[in-house]
């Protein structure tokens, strides 16, 4: 386990040396320099960082879960094998992304055990029911298109850890995307049923795949600071867009169509697409720990968290042994 647990010198506001030692800081990220564990950072860009990446860990974890449960279900040996290798795949983000957090001196149990707690967030789409196998195609494709949009850019982000651990999810999620692309052509070329099934998940889950880049930039509470330092390259809103220009386009080539409600359409003179603004305050309320898979999602973790016990205790027993001095006489 890699976990550097930091010596806090002088890295709030107000301390000695605080001010010189921003703007050297500020200096290097306006470079383009990385940031590395053990070199200085301000307080807030320590915390900011372990929010961001707890919470993307916390995705990682509970977003195999609602796939997850459509193993046993698959429709095909082909597809089965194809989404355990998935699932295997972002649990095992999870735990490069739970490293790279200990290294702002946060501890990877802490964190699993609030996100056990209920008192840490992950993703909004994850608080939501896969209904049909229509839904692990969707979840696939656009989902994790959506995750990529925002993943490549924060790996070229100012803290190495994040960036380097990033570079590699991201050419897992590709295939990932890839997969789930795979899937939709093959429902949308499909049966009437098939189709339909298709259209009516889409439907679903438009509401908070807009809202997955996080609120829109007048709302976002954390944009400002993090765009500043060089954590985020690009706004929420900015992320938004880039996701609409790449992927409804493909959407229609589909044959799906996004629900009227929304007023999706693009505007020529700005070169965006408009919409209705999703409900925010439900994107709120269901990161709070309120949507409708919530308390499940949080049940099957703590369930896989007790089964493991016996894993944890026994690797702990072993790493003990081998500090035990063994005498040879």
């Amino acid at each position: 386990m890699i976990r550097c647990d930091h010596v806090v010198t002088n890295d709030k506001p107000g301390d000695p040396g605080y001010d010189e030692n921003l703007a050297a800081f500020e200096a290097r990220i306006a470079r383009g320099d990385k940031v590395e564990p053990g070199d200085w950072m301000p307080d807030a860009y320590r915390q900011q960082l372990i929010r961001l990446i707890h919470v993307h860990a916390n995705s990682e974890i509970c977003g195999a879960l609602p796939e997850g449960g459509w193993i046993p279900h698959a429709p095909s040996l082909k597809r089965k094998l194809a989404l355990v290798a998935k699932v295997q795949d972002e649990v095992g983000h999870a735990q490069l992304l739970y490293r790279a957090a200990e290294t702002l001196g946060k501890p990877r149990e802490e964190m699993i055990e609030e996100l056990i707690a209920g008192k840490a967030k992950y993703s909004n789409v994850f608080h939501y029911h896969a209904e049909t196998w229509a839904d692990v195609a969707i979840i696939a494709w656009l989902i994790d298109a959506g995750a990529i949009v925002n993943q490549r850019m924060m790996a070229e982000g100012s803290y190495g850890p994040y960036s380097r651990a990033l570079k590699r999810i991201c050419y897992e999620e590709a295939f990932h995307l890839t997969h789930g692309y795979d899937m939709c052509i093959t429902l949308a070329h499909g049966t009437t049923l098939q189709r339909d099934m298709l259209q009516d998940a889409l439907n679903r889950w438009w509401e908070p795949i807009m809202m997955f880049h996080g609120p829109s930039d007048k709302e976002s509470k954390h944009n400002e600071i993090l765009m500043k330092w060089g954590v985020k390259l690009k706004s929420n809103d900015q992320q938004r867009q880039e996701f609409l220009k790449q992927y409804v386009p493909k959407i229609g080539e589909l044959g799906l169509t996004i629900p009227e409600k929304w007023n999706l359409r693009f505007d020529e003179a700005t070169g965006e697409y408009l919409y209705a603004e999703p409900n925010w305050e439900e994107f709120i309320n269901v990161v709070r720990g309120n949507g409708p898979a919530s308390a499940l999602r949080l049940r099957t973790r703590k369930m896989a968290h007790d089964d493991g016990l016996w894993v944890r205790e026994a690797l702990e027993s072993a790493a003990r042994d081998e500090r035990v001095p063994v005498s040879v006489n």
